[in-house]
């Protein structure tokens, strides 16, 4: 118990450390970029804040929608613009090389995959029945159900001329609820 705990610990740890320094150069690289384009400072920041936090907070939409059963493809493309928008603004504060491009995408590919596996690694939790539907049966198996033949039906008097009932004793029936 108290290694799983110092595991833990140790895992926030370096996800915080991460994601403190992967952000910080992100963030760096976006608001150079855009000052460097001619934008004032704070839109420097504003920019950079924006496609950052964005990032983030499409994986967390995503994680929610999953655990919903919602649609995640137009938040996945989002997510991807965004990832690559912040990647893009590192390649291009970077020296124009082959490694200078690697290492100036090293933080925003660290802090991508550091934040897909803490999303990933959540907990699902299977989805929420109908509410009309009784809480016994939730999670049961549906039972076999023993079929036996309807009893003959008679027509009336009247539908002499309408041919008769034909009931197919050996036909599978199909009973239950589709979701």
């Amino acid at each position: 118990m108290i290694r799983e705990r110092a595991e833990s610990g140790v895992r926030v740890l370096i996800l915080l450390v991460v994601g403190t320094m992967a952000g910080a150069a992100a963030f760096t690289h976006v608001h150079d970029l855009t000052v460097a384009h001619g934008q004032p400072d704070w839109i420097g920041w504003a920019n950079a804040v924006a496609v950052e936090l964005m990032a983030i907070y499409l994986g967390l939409e995503i994680r929610a929608r999953r655990r919903t059963g919602r649609p995640v493809g137009l938040v996945g493309i989002l997510l991807i613009a965004f990832a690559l928008l912040s990647l893009a603004a590192q390649v291009a504060e970077a020296e124009p090389s082959v490694w200078g491009w690697i290492v100036a995408a090293v933080p925003s590919l660290a802090f991508l995959a550091l934040v897909k596996v803490v999303l990933s690694s959540a907990p699902t939790t299977p989805p929420t029945p109908e509410p009309d539907q009784p809480q016994d049966d939730w999670y049961d198996e549906p039972q076999p159900v023993e079929l036996t033949p309807p009893a003959p039906v008679m027509p009336p008097a009247s539908a002499a001329v309408l041919p008769p009932v034909v009931v197919q004793p050996n036909r599978p029936q199909v009973v239950g609820i589709i979701r």
